[in-house]
């Protein structure tokens, strides 16, 4: 089993909350990656940073994240589980913002564990195992 970094984790990295680099260091020859759901989030980011600087500083940011680690695609698998968990939430009466479920479909897909510093959204999810980071 591995981790899906969501973006929360590279959030509060940036902004000197959380020491990246340790999280990774015991996480060493596990595998920890992020969805492409994660990916865009933190191209928003960039998009929407205040300053010029801070763009440039922001995408260098970005990039090296995306340049060392997996992006899982959200895929046919994926995409299965994602409706199956959709549709038992809503029966359930839990709704879950749109990014998030697709990042819970993807770990469960791939049974991996989603880390994470959200703790409201994620926890809710059936079957999944939240790492809070």
């Amino acid at each position: 089993m591995g981790s899906l970094i969501d973006s929360s984790i590279f959030i509060a990295a940036e902004r000197g909350k959380l020491d990246l680099q340790a999280h990774l260091q015991r996480h060493l020859g596990d595998w920890v990656g992020i969805s492409t759901v994660t990916a865009s989030e933190l191209l928003h980011g960039v998009h929407r940073a205040v300053t010029p600087e801070q763009r440039v500083k922001r995408e260098a940011y970005v990039e090296s994240i995306l340049a060392s680690m997996p992006v899982v695609p959200f895929d046919l698998v994926v995409a299965r589980v994602h409706g199956k968990l959709d549709a038992e939430l809503a029966a359930g009466g839990v709704r879950l913002g749109a990014h998030d479920l697709l990042i819970a479909a993807t770990a469960l897909a791939l049974g991996h564990s989603v880390a994470t510093r959200d703790e409201k959204s994620f926890p809710r999810v059936p079957g999944l195992k939240v790492e809070r980071w």
